[in-house]
C-alpha cells in the first residue's frame, strides 16, 4: 500500500481547507459538500467564481453543480474505471509529471500495464459517459495547475471502496498534484471528530497515532505506557461487531455516541444483534433508537458541556471549551470511562481533566507530540507536529511519503462492479445522501424546531421517467423494497437523478433508509455498500 494511501486510511486530508483558495483545478467526487460539509462548500463556491476551475463527479445533480464549470454523471458504482481511464489517458498523450514520477514514486511500469485493461471502450460503457467529457476533464487536472481531489463516501461505501481511494491516488501521483499547496487528495469527514476519534486509536487495527496493533514494538510502548496487557491482533470493525454477535461470539455491548438502527446497512440485522445481547451499555446525549435497547444508559455531556479537544478533517487539533455546566446527571466521556474503568480496578485512569489526557497523549502519540493546550489556546495545530517548537504541517509529504524510502507506491488495480446491479425484480438502483438541515442520525438535529420545519421527513427522489413508468406521482407514499426488506416513504419527482437512480437520505426513523440498503464489504476497509442497492418501488394505492 502506498504510503499516501495509508494516511488516507486514518481520513486524513493531505493538505488545508485553505487550500482551496489557491487550486486552480478543483475535483470533487463522490462528495456532495455543500449539504454534509457547508463551510467547505461555501468555500469552493468562493473559488469557482474567482476563477479556478470546478469539476463536480457525482451520480446526482448535487448543488454543486450550479457553480461546476464540468459535471459528469458517472454510473454509481463505477468510480475506478473513470479514474484509471482518465489515469491511461493522461500518460498516452504525454500529460503525465514524469520528473515526479521517476523521483518520487515506484511501481509505474506495473501500474501502466495494469491500465490496459481501460480502454476508452470499457470505460464509456462501464461509466456511461462520453469519451470526449472523461478526457476533457483529464486534460485540465493534468494542465491547470495546482490540483486537488476531494472525495468522501459516495466512493468509499462500496464493495470496492479501498480501490477507489487507490484511483483516487494514483490520479495525483500521475500528475504530481501532492506535496504542494493547492494540491492533494481530501477525504471529507462525516463528522466534526471523526477525524480525532480514529486518531486517538478508535480503529480496531491501531493504536492513537495510526500505531499498528500487530507491531510488536509498538505494543511493548503501548504496555509500558498503559501498565498493561494488550492483544498484537487487530479488533472487530463497526460491522464485524454486529456479525460477532448474531453468531453468538459477542454477549455484551458498550456503545459511545453511536445510532446503528438508523446508520449501519441491513439494519435488520443491527436489530437483531441488539435484541440478542445479553447486556448492552449505551452512552449518549439523548436516548437514540438504538438505546432503547440498552439495559443502562449512561447520561454523556454534549460538546457545550466539557473541555477537550476536537480534530477536524484537514488535521487541525482545536480547543472546546465548556459554555454551560452539564445537564441534569450528564458528565463528560472521558470522566464516566474513568470512572466505570477504576470501578473495574484498571490502573491508569486517574485522570484529572481533559488537559491531563493530552499531556499522556504528548507522550505516546509522536504526531501529536507538540499540540499542547498552551499552543493551540488561540489557534489550532495541524499534526503532525513531533514537538512543541515545531509550527504544525499544512501539507503532507512536501518531499518524501511514508513509506521505507520515501516513495509512494502506484497500485494497479483490476475493476470490479458493485456486487447489485439492477435486474427484473429490482430495476432501479437507490443511493444514499445527506440533507444539509439534518446530521448523521438526526438524534440531535430532529429536535430542532426550525431545522425540522425546513425538512421534516424522507423522501425518495425518483426521475419522472421512471415515476411514470410505475404510475408515481409527485407527493405520492411509495414501497421502497429491496432483498432485505421495505420502507414506505414519499416520492419527490426530480431530475436531479437520472433514470434508473433513485436516492434518499438515512436521518429519519419513520422511514429507516438503512433497512433496505446493501451490507456487502469491502474487504479491506469492511465498509458497506449502502451507496448501491437494488430496489424496486410501487405505489402504495
Amino acid at each position: 500500500m502506498t504510503g499516501l494511501v495509508a494516511s488516507l486510511g486514518s481520513g486524513a486530508m493531505t493538505n488545508s481547507i485553505a487550500d482551496i483558495d489557491v487550486a486552480r483545478t478543483i475535483m470533487v467526487i463522490g462528495a456532495n459538500t455543500t449539504s454534509a460539509h457547508p463551510v467547505i462548500g461555501h468555500r469552493m463556491r468562493r473559488a469557482a467564481r474567482n476563477g479556478a476551475t470546478l469539476i463536480v463527479i457525482n451520480p446526482k445533480e448535487i448543488d454543486l453543480t450550479h457553480a461546476a464549470s464540468h459535471f459528469l454523471q458517472p454510473r454509481p458504482g463505477t468510480d475506478v474505471a473513470l479514474l484509471m481511464g482518465m489515469a491511461r489517458y493522461i500518460i498516452e498523450t504525454g500529460l503525465a509529471d514524469e520528473s515526479f514520477i521517476a523521483a518520487r514514486t515506484e511501481g509505474f511500469a506495473e501500474f501502466v500495464a495494469s491500465l490496459q485493461a481501460y480502454t476508452p471502450e470499457f470505460v464509456v460503457e462501464t461509466t456511461g459517459l462520453p469519451w470526449s467529457r472523461i478526457t476533457e476533464i483529464a486534460r485540465i487536472y493534468a494542465t491547470n495547475k495546482p490540483s486537488s481531489i476531494f472525495y468522501a463516501m459516495g466512493i468509499t461505501q462500496h464493495s470496492h471502496g479501498t480501490d477507489s481511494v487507490k484511483a483516487v491516488a494514483n490520479l495525483a501521483l500521475v500528475t504530481g498534484s501532492l506535496g504542494a499547496p493547492g494540491t492533494g487528495v481530501n477525504p471529507l469527514r462525516g463528522q466534526n471528530n471523526v477525524q480525532g476519534a480514529c486518531d486517538m486509536g478508535c480503529l480496531p487495527n491501531v493504536y492513537p497515532g495510526s500505531q499498528r496493533v500487530d507491531d510488536p514494538t509498538i505494543q511493548k510502548k503501548f504496555e509500558s505506557a498503559w501498565n498493561a496487557q494488550l492483544p498484537n491482533q487487530p479488533g472487530l470493525t463497526h460491522t464485524e461487531i454486529f456479525d460477532a454477535i448474531c453468531d453468538g461470539g459477542i454477549d455484551t455491548l458498550y456503545m459511545v455516541g453511536e445510532n446503528p438502527l438508523l446508520t449501519e446497512a441491513n439494519s435488520g440485522h443491527v436489530r437483531a444483534a441488539l435484541e440478542r445481547l445479553d447486556f448492552f451499555v449505551v452512552q449518549d446525549i439523548f436516548l437514540s433508537e438504538s438505546a432503547t435497547y440498552a439495559d443502562v444508559v449512561l447520561p454523556a455531556a454534549s460538546f457545550a458541556e466539557k473541555d477537550g479537544t476536537f480534530t477536524n478533517t484537514e488535521r487541525r487539533v482545536q480547543r472546546v471549551r465548556r459554555a454551560i455546566n452539564p445537564v441534569g446527571d450528564s458528565r463528560p466521556d472521558w470522566w464516566i470511562v474513568s470512572r466505570i474503568a477504576e470501578r473495574m480496578d484498571a490502573p491508569g485512569f486517574s485522570y484529572s481533566s481533559p488537559e491531563a489526557i493530552m499531556r499522556e497523549i504528548n507522550q505516546v502519540t509522536p504526531s501529536y507530540g507538540g499540540i499542547t493546550y498552551e499552543r493551540i489556546e488561540n489557534n489550532g495545530l495541524q499534526w503532525p507536529c513531533p514537538d512543541t517548537n515545531y509550527p504544525g504541517t499544512p501539507y503532507l509529504f512536501p518531499e518524501k511519503f511514508s513509506r521505507p524510502g520515501g516513495k509512494a507506491c502506484f497500485s494497479p488495480l483490476t475493476y470490479r462492479p458493485p456486487a447489485e446491479t439492477a435486474d427484473g425484480q429490482y430495476p432501479l438502483i437507490l443511493t444514499t445522501d445527506r440533507s444539509l438541515f439534518h446530521f448523521h442520525s438526526s438524534t440531535m438535529t430532529r429536535r430542532v424546531a426550525g431545522l425540522s420545519a425546513l425538512d421534516a421527513n424522507e423522501w425518495l427522489c425518483l426521475h419522472p421517467a421512471d415515476a411514470e413508468r410505475y404510475g408515481i406521482a409527485d407527493g405520492d407514499w411509495v414501497e421502497v423494497s429491496s432483498r432485505r426488506g421495505t420502507v414506505k416513504v414519499q416520492a419527490r419527482l426530480t431530475d436531479v437523478c437520472q433514470p434508473g437512480l433513485c436516492s434518499m437520505t438515512f436521518h429519519f426513523h419513520e422511514s429507516p433508509t438503512n433497512l433496505i440498503t446493501n451490507p456487502a464489504l469491502d474487504p479491506v476497509a469492511k465498509i458497506p455498500e449502502t451507496k448501491v442497492t437494488a430496489v424496486s418501488v410501487r405505489p402504495l394505492l
